[in-house]
């Protein structure tokens, strides 16, 4: 899952965290063998989550290049990202996120 950093792989596109929240609904609630269908609560849960994301996480964005300010191909931006406030900013994000998708999973089992 690492390489789902830096808006995947490095290329500063759509949030990892994001991604990783989404792919931990799927695991949940996506196709249980290949041919069966989908629990209808994947699609639910994860409009949820992507409102929830972009209103309580990231005011609206979804591309880790416009949350981080990183332009990930230049180097001295990686470094200072790296360095500074920026990182622990993302680890607040992916903390966020963790924590919204915890509760979607609990709500899940009351239902």
């Amino acid at each position: 899952m690492d390489s789902f950093g830096g808006g995947l792989g490095a290329h500063g596109e759509v949030c990892g965290a994001m991604i990783g929240g989404l792919a931990v609904i799927g695991l949940k609630f996506g196709r249980p063998q290949p041919g069966k269908r989908s629990d209808m609560k994947m699609w639910k849960y994860s409009s949820i989550f992507m409102k929830r994301f972009k209103e309580e996480v990231t005011d609206g964005k979804t591309l880790c290049r416009d949350i981080a300010g990183v332009d990930w191909r230049d180097q001295s931006q990686v470094r200072k990202f790296d360095e500074g406030d920026k990182f622990r900013s993302c680890q607040t994000l992916t903390g966020k996120t963790a924590r919204i998708i915890g509760e979607l999973l609990e709500r899940s089992l009351m239902e």
